[in-house]
């Protein structure tokens, strides 16, 4: 039973601490526009998208005035391109990224994601040209996400892909550099990729989901660290049952939103991701709410222990909300996103090694991360091969978001706006060569976890 103290309560999670809806996402299955000629599959992506989405950002916006329930984003995800497209005689996939920007943009959408391969244990022909095209498709789009999937526990690590990745950021970096490498911002790379990711700029629509689904990220980091604000002498065991019961409310409400989209546009509920998902305002931290359990400061010793502690709490707290929680799930750490983040990194209490060392019990990995624009291609790939190893050998979903953006070094800040907020240029503190090792290629073999049958 919902009484006057629910009401209340929700109330001023919504109006003091920044809770949200951050996005209702409706994964969209490209599979049937498969046609040899990349025109018509273009004009297949197109129709399919506009009348599948026509009503998603309306309904939205309804569901929104009806409960007082701010929802941030209304997203799309598709099949990945590379699997989609890869009938078309055709050698670069730009114009299905384009047609995927065109489309979005027409039902009123704030992203889409799904331009993406899956190549943990190799390449198809599709996959080739779709990371060849991943570049110039986020140079020449605005709100289109791109993702690549390339190492899992089960498989291990491409690292054929892990080298040509680090070439495929420095290329769209310098695309973009006039953008302060925004298209850098639209592409994550992974590790152990969740095919219900409501979340961008890793969203896309997995192989083994139902032809349409309706997905809901929530949020609420500023709602924990308010929770945790009269618990100053408890111990940690009635810390993390704080975390567990706000985690639990949270949940319910990006539930409500849920099942009243699914209901309204006639489409299957998917998941509710229960992400703590920060903003660049002011008390809607992640790094706040670790502080707030007592490190003087994010990055402090302890904080890869109490981002564990969060990450857990508030998993345990969702599952008793919902019957049907995917995505990632879990506490994000994305520096320009976070203001606290922010200024960790600003004062020398965050550096890029310890945000390495907390990934390996966040929900995600490394996240928009801006670094010099001098890093070479075989760093980047280095970062790379590092998070997915950890991905791989923890069972864990990771993650790099990096961007090396052109002419800016440690000192220098770069502001990409909106939810992407701003971002010291972190510094890598460790300048040896990963040239050779990066430079050997092949496939690191799945470990020995993975042989679970």
């Amino acid at each position: 039973m919902i009484t006057l103290d629910n009401i209340l309560e929700t109330n001023r999670m919504i109006t003091e601490d920044n809770l949200d809806v951050r996005t209702i996402t409706m994964g969209i299955s490209l599979r049937d526009c498969a046609h040899p000629n990349i025109t018509q599959f273009c004009n297949n992506v197109y129709d399919k998208i506009t009348t599948s989405a026509e009503f998603l950002v309306k309904t939205g916006e309804d569901i929104e005035n009806q409960y007082g329930i701010p929802i941030i984003n209304k997203r799309i995800s598709v099949t990945p391109i590379a699997i989609a497209a890869e009938a078309c005689k055709t050698d670069s996939y730009v114009p299905v990224a384009e047609a995927m920007d065109k489309a979005a943009k027409e039902v009123g959408v704030n992203f889409i994601g799904g331009f993406s391969a899956l190549v943990e244990k190799g390449f198809t022909h599709g996959d080739k040209i779709l990371i060849d095209s991943i570049p110039q498709a986020l140079t020449s789009t605005d709100i289109v996400c791109s993702s690549v999937n390339l190492g899992s526990t089960k498989a291990g690590i491409n690292m054929d892909c892990v080298r040509q990745m680090g070439e495929v950021i420095k290329r769209t970096a310098e695309l973009t550099r006039d953008r302060d490498a925004i298209g850098c911002a639209k592409l994550v790379v992974f590790s152990n990729a969740p095919g219900d990711n409501p979340f961008m700029a890793g969203a896309f629509h997995g192989v083994s989901e139902a032809e349409k689904v309706v997905s809901v990220g929530v949020s609420g980091p500023g709602v924990v660290k308010h929770a945790l604000a009269d618990l100053k002498s408890a111990d940690f065991s009635e810390v993390a049952e704080t975390i567990k019961k706000t985690a639990f409310k949270i949940t319910r409400v990006g539930q409500l939103v849920a099942r009243e989209a699914s209901k309204r546009l006639g489409v299957p509920f998917g998941i509710i991701d229960l992400s703590l998902a920060p903003t660049p305002a002011v008390g809607d931290s992640v790094a706040n709410v670790l502080e707030e359990m007592g490190l003087e400061r994010c990055g402090a010793p302890g904080t890869t222990a109490a981002l564990a502690l969060l990450n857990d709490a508030v998993k345990k707290g969702g599952l008793m909300a919902s019957s049907h929680v995917g995505g990632l799930s879990g506490a994000f750490i994305p520096v320009s996103e976070d203001q606290g983040m922010i200024e960790a990194v600003e004062c020398g209490a965050l550096s890029i090694e310890k945000l390495e060392a907390m990934t390996c019990v966040c929900s995600v990995g490394l996240d928009m991360i801006a670094v010099e624009g001098d890093t070479s291609a075989a760093t980047i790939s280095g970062i790379i091969a590092d998070e997915a190893a950890i991905g791989m050998i923890n069972n864990k979903t990771t993650a790099v978001r990096i961007i090396p953006v052109p002419g800016k070094k440690v000192g220098d800040v770069v502001e990409f706006g909106g939810l992407l907020g701003h971002c010291p240029i972190v510094p890598i503190r460790n300048q040896w060569s990963s040239e050779a090792f990066i430079a050997r290629g092949g496939r690191i073999p799945a470990p020995v976890r993975s042989l679970t049958n």
